[in-house]
């Protein structure tokens, strides 16, 4: 049994270890998912809501174990209980807007009076889970709990980076029977979940373009639906007339969350001539208002890098934007003090579309600045992108804002303001553009609709028409 060393962000000790999974294990789980989810889904959705109330009681209970253990592997407290409240609040919304979401009356063809049909939901048996480092809780089950409402059982694969949650978090799941079999946890590495991506019936990833790419291409090798939420490079175009300083502190809000390791932050500003010089000096300004945090809870603004092979992506491209003519005006790359890897907030300017800084995932609290001169230009350059996950726009007003914010090839853009997509979780829809994903909206109460399969009833209430049609041929 292969054992799994944990890196501590904080001292850059690995401190913690786990045996990975193996294949046979991964198999054992989903064979005893499959057979556990005949029942939960025959039970029916007021037993699935019943059970997953229960578990998000017991997540409060547990909070706190949950809570400190999350902290310990993503250095930051505030962000952790931010994700278990995120968690329980998924629970609440998805059963709450499952029965009308999942409602099937038979209704009455209109061009075949005699004829009424109804749709019913056969939710795939086992959905695969496979989530990242950045969000750990929130990000195994922003999908996978639309999916149990469905009537699904799931097994998730957490990030082998930030593993430490998993036992308190099982203890919640073992306090309520009812979900024995239906939430799996199975712990481990690329090998464990490519087993889950090769077992399952439909698969969901978060995570990088690359490593989404391989996942897209076994599931397609398996016949089974993925749906894949991948990376971003969010643009912020602050047009003319935009209050400055309100942009700056919004694009920093976005860029600096979670040390910048976000896969919506903003990592590209374009800013209008007649405000560039006056942004990044609001920029600066604010960016050095901010101190590290050096232990969770401790009111610094940012923490360490969580994974710290992440730094060395950033320093590669801070020093390639460099000896292509960029200019780093407030911070710089990567430090290492007592083990832990920190980047400060960077602002970059005199950037160009030749720089890897301005075309690949930054995943790091570094916010390079372009100017440009016409809006033309300005859509040309924040659509110049394989990404599409989303952005935001800044101008004068809303209706302004608002026309230039339909030109960019993205899925959720806000106005006037970064990371809105957060806060409409259950009220609306969006899809990932280009690379940044595919597979359907996790969004919106019908997301819960991504993990079923529709079957169409047919009753014919009139005559049969007689074998005399036949011989219409």
């Amino acid at each position: 049994m292969k054992s799994i060393k944990v890196r501590n962000p904080r001292t850059g000790e690995h401190d913690y270890e786990f045996n990975a999974a193996s294949t046979d294990d991964v198999a054992l789980v989903i064979a005893q998912a499959r057979d556990a989810q005949r029942a939960w889904n025959a039970l029916g959705l007021e037993h699935r809501t019943k059970a997953l109330g229960e578990w998000a009681a017991q997540l409060e209970a547990n909070g706190k174990q949950i809570v400190d253990a999350l902290s310990v592997d993503t250095a930051r407290r505030r962000i952790s209980e931010e994700e278990l409240g995120a968690v329980i609040h998924f629970i609440h919304g998805f059963c709450d807007a499952a029965p009308e979401v999942l409602a099937t009356p038979f209704r009455k063809l209109d061009a075949h009076p005699d004829v009424v049909f109804k749709v019913t939901y056969s939710p795939y048996p086992v959905v695969g889970v496979i989530s990242p480092w950045n969000f750990p809780l929130v990000l195994s089950f922003i999908d996978a709990i639309p999916a149990l409402v469905a009537g699904a059982a799931v097994v998730i694969k957490p990030s082998e980076v930030t593993p430490r949650f998993v036992e308190p978090l099982k203890r919640s799941l073992d306090a309520v029977p009812a979900l024995k079999g239906i939430v799996n946890l199975v712990q481990g590495a690329a090998e464990t979940g490519a087993a889950i991506v090769a077992q399952s019936d439909a698969v969901v990833f978060t995570g990088s373009v690359p490593t989404g790419q391989k996942i897209a291409a076994a599931a397609a090798q398996a016949f089974v639906p993925a749906f894949l939420e991948l990376g971003g490079k969010d643009a912020a175009v602050v047009l003319e007339g935009s209050d400055v300083k309100r942009a700056a502190t919004s694009i920093l809000r976005s860029a600096l969350y979670n040390s910048g390791q976000v896969c919506y932050a903003i990592e590209r500003v374009y800013a209008h001539d007649s405000l560039y010089d006056a942004l990044v000096a609001e920029l600066m300004t604010q960016a050095q208002t901010l101190k590290r945090s050096h232990a969770a809870g401790d009111g610094g603004h940012y923490g360490p890098m969580i994974f710290g092979q992440q730094a060395s992506i950033i320093d590669a491209q801070l020093d390639d934007a460099l000896a292509k003519g960029a200019k780093i005006v407030l911070g710089g790359r990567s430090e290492t003090v007592n083990g832990a890897v920190w980047i400060d907030p960077t602002i970059v300017t005199d950037v160009t579309h030749e720089m890897t800084l301005m075309t690949d995932e930054t995943f790091g609290p570094v916010v390079p600045v372009m100017r440009f001169s016409t809006a033309d230009e300005a859509e040309r350059l924040m659509n110049d992108s394989m990404f599409g996950l989303s952005g935001a726009v800044f101008g004068p007003d809303t209706h302004t804002a608002g026309d230039f914010a339909t030109k960019m090839e993205a899925g959720g853009v806000s106005i006037n303001d970064t990371e809105l997509p957060r806060v409409m979780m259950f009220a609306g829809e969006k899809t990932a553009f280009k690379k940044s994903g595919m597979g359907g909206s996790r969004y919106g109460a019908t997301s819960i609709m991504r993990y079923v399969r529709k079957r169409a009833l047919l009753a014919n209430e009139g005559p049969v028409p007689p074998l005399e049609k036949l011989a219409e041929v």
